[in-house]
């Protein structure tokens, strides 16, 4: 396990996005940004198979473990089983508004019980030993009033022994919205989240929704907060992380290009292929890499159509690469001609 460090930016934990191909085409990009497993339930990691969820690779380094529960007993247990892996976190879900987390009691309903989430924590803190347990959080749900259930929340938590929140900064609505529109409808209150790390100046506290680029990420970080969670902007574009090593964690390395990003994901392709891994689900991780680039879309194109077919390999994934940079050189040459005559 690499020794953790506070990290000030983040890739937010995503249901059937965030898994170990997807860390892997993440971490191409920043050496330095916290990356998240998907949420997994404590059934799952105590009952299922727990091998194939909770795989990760050693070059995904530092990656935080997010379980979903709220059977303290349980969630200490999974607890000392990420401990025990390797991760460099533990975090607990208690965000998510989804049905399915609804009906087993966890994720964004546990905003309702603080007392429980406050159980849950001690003891997953007691379980992790050396390693930080983190929780993210909404501002509230449903009818309950932010600006006194979130002060609150933290301050149980806290008490409890987590000094790492994440803070979702809008409600859940957990009846009448579905999990796709809790992303979008309830109003952002970043200022509440700011306001937070005034009242508890000890805890590390990073915000998360509704931000979508370095520009806002850095303005957040300006203002006091510790950290910024970035969620579907990275997905869906994940070239902004190329820059994030430098601009959010001041490191002298040079941005990482997509197309860099690309190229030294082909071994990694290469060696999960021989492994039994199918190409899809490593490609649909990375049709976002030329997001609003000339050739994006024929590379979208090549790897939904074409991935799938028999044989289908790292050579698939450097023609793809091909179209964008042809694309690139047609677009470059164009208009730089004016420039190359004669004046």
């Amino acid at each position: 396990m690499t020794e953790y460090q506070p990290h000030r930016l983040s890739v937010a934990p995503m249901m059937d996005w965030t898994d170990r191909h997807c860390r892997a085409f993440h971490r191409r990009f920043t050496r330095r940004a916290l990356l998240y497993t998907e949420m997994v339930t404590t059934g799952a990691v105590l009952r299922g198979p727990r091998e194939r969820l909770l795989r990760f690779a050693r070059e995904e380094h530092p990656v935080a473990l997010q379980l979903g529960g709220s059977v303290p007993a349980e969630l200490a247990e999974a607890a000392r089983i990420g401990r025990d892996l390797g991760f460099d976190e533990i975090n607990l879900n208690v965000g998510c508004p989804s049905d399915r987390v609804q009906s087993g009691c966890f994720g964004a309903a546990l905003m309702r019980e603080p007392a429980l989430v406050a159980d849950c924590a001690a003891a997953m803190v007691a379980a992790a030993g050396p390693v930080p347990v983190s929780v993210k959080c909404r501002i509230g749900v449903d009818d309950q009033d932010p600006e006194v259930v979130l002060p609150e929340f933290l301050r149980r938590v806290a008490a409890a022994g987590v000094g790492r929140f994440a803070i979702h900064a809008r409600k859940a609505w957990l009846q009448g919205l579905s999990p796709k529109e809790n992303r979008e409808i309830p109003p952002l209150d970043h200022d509440l989240a700011r306001r937070m790390k005034v009242a508890f100046p000890g805890l590390e506290i990073a915000i998360n929704g509704g931000i979508t680029d370095l520009d806002m990420a850095e303005a957040f970080l300006a203002r006091g907060l510790d950290g910024v969670m970035i969620g579907r902007a990275a997905y869906h574009n994940p070239a902004l992380l190329g820059a994030v090593d430098r601009r959010v964690f001041g490191g002298a390395t040079p941005d990482v290009a997509a197309e860099d990003a690309v190229r030294a994901m082909l071994p990694y392709i290469e060696a999960e292929l021989r492994d039994g891994a199918e190409l899809p689900r490593i490609t649909r991780h990375m049709l976002g890499a030329f997001q609003g680039r000339p050739g994006a879309r024929a590379w979208r194109r090549m790897l939904s159509e074409r991935a799938h077919r028999a044989g289908a390999g790292p050579e698939l994934v450097e023609r793809a690469l091909a179209e964008v940079t042809g694309a690139g050189d047609q677009v470059n040459v164009g208009n730089a001609t004016p420039d190359l005559q004669p004046r």
